[in-house]
């Protein structure tokens, strides 16, 4: 795997990618029919999870793919980002049964994101171009939230969420550029993902104006960061 990895590094993110999807979204169906909501994808969580940190352990990839304190830079205290994390508390909260499966599943789900689509994808593409792998990066890691609409989320909810993801995408990997860490990324991914099992859904024009905040937030903040650090950046690269 790791003679894959260094001669094919973009194939290596894909194959990781297809594999996380397919895995999932599966995962999801089954633990459905067992009556017992996201135990297979909790489960099916923790072994990807566990296959990609030992992979990367063994052959001294966490620095590579920013499992490593960060190194600075000029972040703003990360406010912007703790402040669209909170998104899911701005129209209300609610408790709800199951919650400990959901929390676990999608903890996973935040670690395997952030490590395939920034540690592994746009490390892979970034020595070739790093517009190009910012947003083939960003671009993927939203449209990858397509697979909702197989699993019944609504057409509309599901463009957003790709908006937002898209949106958040971007800013992840402006963070990860300017710092070298994936952990504030996966603090924060982890986060909205956990508190999304108890947000009380919104309305239609609430849900459209959650989506314009976040993006425009988002976005705003991984281009300044991009902008403040440009000189450090350039000299990294």
């Amino acid at each position: 795997m790791k003679r894959f990895f260094d001669k094919q590094p973009v194939w290596f993110a894909v194959i990781w990618i297809v594999v996380y999807v397919l895995a999932f979204g599966n995962a999801d169906t089954i633990s459905e029919s067992l009556g017992v909501p996201k135990l297979i994808t909790a489960i099916v969580g923790l072994l990807l999870t566990a296959i990609l940190l030992l992979f990367l352990r063994k052959y001294g990839l966490f620095p590579y793919c920013g499992l490593q304190k960060g190194k600075g830079g000029r972040c703003l205290w990360f406010l912007p980002l703790i402040a669209v994390s909170t998104v899911n508390f701005w129209h209300g909260l609610t408790v709800r049964e199951g919650a400990a499966l959901s929390i676990i599943s999608m903890v996973w789900v935040a670690i395997l994101e952030e490590l395939i689509f920034r540690g592994l994808l746009f490390r892979a593409m970034e020595k070739d171009g790093r517009t190009a792998a910012v947003i083939v990066s960003s671009v993927t890691f939203g449209v990858g939230h397509i697979v909702n609409l197989l699993l019944g989320a609504e057409l509309l909810s599901t463009a957003l969420q790709l908006v937002e993801a898209t949106a958040l995408g971007f800013c992840f990997t402006a963070i990860f550029m300017v710092t070298g860490s994936l952990l504030p990324c996966i603090l924060s991914h982890a986060f909205i993902n956990c508190t999304s099992f108890f947000a009380l859904d919104p309305t239609p024009m609430g849900r459209v104006v959650t989506c314009i905040i976040v993006t425009v937030v988002a976005v705003g903040y991984g281009w300044w960061l991009l902008k403040r650090n440009a000189v450090r950046l350039a000299v990294d690269s």
